[in-house]
């Protein structure tokens, strides 16, 4: 499977989306790079590719713990209070809604809270650690890009709240995972980040969604888009262009759902897609 990278955001006028349309298709190709290394990290196979977080939570933090799991939550700040439970299998099974499954080989409770501990970000120095008092492997629905799946996880009990925390329990070796460019006012990226896409693997025809202006562009700070496509064999680039009504008008923050459809030279085939901004994968849906 190779990677379809879509590029949002390049619009005929100035304003938000009026990025410099070489410096986009730059900012495409070192995302399909950074995705080429996920995919030879995780053997060079594409078969379970994850949609947004691995980690999830079951619940809602009581009011009486007031910011203080929430943070350390984000923060990653959480130990384990006693042994977690050895590995007992070394694989399982990614399930499809289709039917469609894949195995992949699991990681352990340990080394799933490590990586729990690692997708923290900030500073939080005056929290109190969450403390994790037993753990058990299940599953969870996430989305990938081939639609929702059944996904080998654990899940993680804590001290003093009945939340619970889960983390995707497939190893490196059996998932894509990227990972992102730096981020920040210092690191701008340009573009609209999709949000999802619709295509079929035997079709050249790929609809991205993405917020854009609530109104056509014969309205007023309106704003009409077309995709073209630029393709290599194992990669495919679709840029977005906004036409918007006019150019310095003031206009409000209000977006709305928007598409545009891509013209791919062959099939979509296994691909996945991705966001221009971070170089994400997002959500797929197969049509046939």
């Amino acid at each position: 499977m190779t990677a379809v990278a879509v590029l949002g955001g390049c619009a005929t006028g100035s304003g938000p989306g009026g990025d410099d349309l070489d410096r986009l298709r730059l900012q495409a190709r070192d995302a399909l790079t950074r995705y080429d290394q996920a995919v030879l990290a995780a053997g060079g196979a594409q078969a379970f590719v994850p949609v947004g977080e691995l980690t999830g939570q079951l619940g809602d933090w009581e009011q009486a713990n007031g910011d203080n799991n929430k943070q350390a939550l984000l923060t990653g700040r959480i130990v384990p209070a006693t042994a977690l439970p050895a590995l007992e299998q070394p694989t399982g099974k990614v399930v499809w809604e289709n039917g469609r499954t894949q195995a992949v080989p699991l990681t352990s409770a340990e080394e799933a809270l490590a990586q729990l501990r690692a997708a923290g970000a900030g500073d939080c120095s005056g929290c109190v650690p969450l403390e994790v008092t037993a753990a058990r492997l299940t599953t969870v629905r996430i989305p990938t890009t081939r639609g929702p799946a059944a996904v080998p996880a654990w899940e993680y009990t804590l001290r003093g709240t009945a939340v619970r925390l889960t983390r995707v329990a497939v190893a490196s070796a059996g998932a894509v995972v990227v990972t992102p460019p730096a981020w920040g006012p210092e690191y701008p990226r340009g573009g609209l980040a999709i949000e999802s896409a619709t295509g079929s693997t035997t079709s050249r025809r790929l609809i991205v969604a993405f917020t854009g202006s609530p109104a056509p562009g014969n309205q007023p700070c309106g704003a009409d888009y077309r995709a073209e496509a630029a393709e290599s064999a194992n990669a495919v680039v679709v840029i977005v262009i906004e036409h918007r009504h006019a150019d310095g008008e003031s206009c409000g923050d209000i977006g709305a759902r928007r598409t545009a459809t891509a013209e791919l030279a062959r099939p979509l085939g296994e691909r996945a897609v991705l966001e221009v901004q971070q170089g994400l994968p997002v959500a797929l849906t197969i049509t046939g």
